[in-house]
């Protein structure tokens, strides 16, 4: 049977009032990065994205697609290429992560470019854990590709479909949104008029000071952090790394 996650998200606020989110019953899972099509819209990098910039996680469609909107018409603009997509420069060897909100059971995730799969990892229908992350080898590539992610549910006959941009050749071997190192943000050096640093399991809501965000830290639903002067609040319980910085990890911060 379909399972389904419902997010308690509490006192969102009226900075909240003006988004619009789609029913938790229709969340799944998408690719944050690299940042897929859809995750670069739900972080306004790309405007004018329609719908699926409040639901980057909901591309299902049928399986043995090779679309990255699923067949859906209301997500039409991620099969655009002429969208001018930013790509991201990677090596030739990319560890794409996942965030899931409904950590369906799992038979395959696919990886394309063009027709010719370069990649699959069979999870054998067990239930994946709320992020997973695939090493993807692009030896053989190089220049601008548009990468196709697809996670096949094992217990129904829909599939969940990301298109990625990157530019294979530029160095490294796993690309990452943002630096790796940020000495300003050390979870246990408060910031300039922010209230003191939080422990690790300590819990806010979004009426209380924020601190800032800060990976190797406990966060629990309800915690409000700040990040690139935005505010948001933490919508399922996790411990953070880099890489899933809020603005690229809406399926975990909820912007308010």
């Amino acid at each position: 049977m379909r399972r389904t996650v419902l997010y308690p998200l509490v006192a969102l606020g009226a900075a909240a009032g003006s988004l619009v989110f789609a029913d938790p019953a229709s969340a799944h899972g998408y690719v944050s990065s690299p940042p897929s099509r859809q995750a670069l819209c739900a972080q306004g990098k790309v405007a004018d994205c329609g719908p699926i910039q409040y639901e980057p996680q909901s591309v299902e469609g049928p399986k043995g697609l090779r679309s990255c909107d699923g067949g859906k018409s209301q997500f039409a603009v991620l099969s655009d290429d002429g969208r001018n997509w930013p790509a991201t420069p990677v090596g030739t060897s990319v560890t794409f992560n996942w965030v899931l909100t409904a950590r369906h059971a799992t038979s395959t995730w696919e990886y394309y470019i063009g027709d010719k799969r370069i990649a699959q990892f069979d999870d054998g229908g067990r239930q994946p854990a709320a992020t997973v992350s695939h090493q993807v080898s692009l030896a053989g590539y190089s220049g601008r590709q548009k990468i196709l992610a697809i996670w096949n549910i094992a217990d129904t006959a829909n599939a969940f479909y990301n298109c990625i941009d990157v530019q294979v050749g530029s160095g490294g071997s796993t690309p990452a949104p943002t630096p790796t190192r940020s000495p300003t943000k050390a979870p246990t050096t408060p910031a300039p008029t922010k209230s003191p640093s939080k422990s690790p399991t300590a819990t806010t809501t979004t009426t209380g000071a924020s601190t800032d965000w800060a990976a190797d830290t406990q966060y629990n639903v309800g915690d409000v952090v700040t990040y690139q002067g935005k505010r948001y609040q933490c919508r399922q319980s996790h411990r953070s790394i880099y890489t899933w910085e809020p603005i690229y990890t809406l399926a975990l911060w909820l912007p308010v």
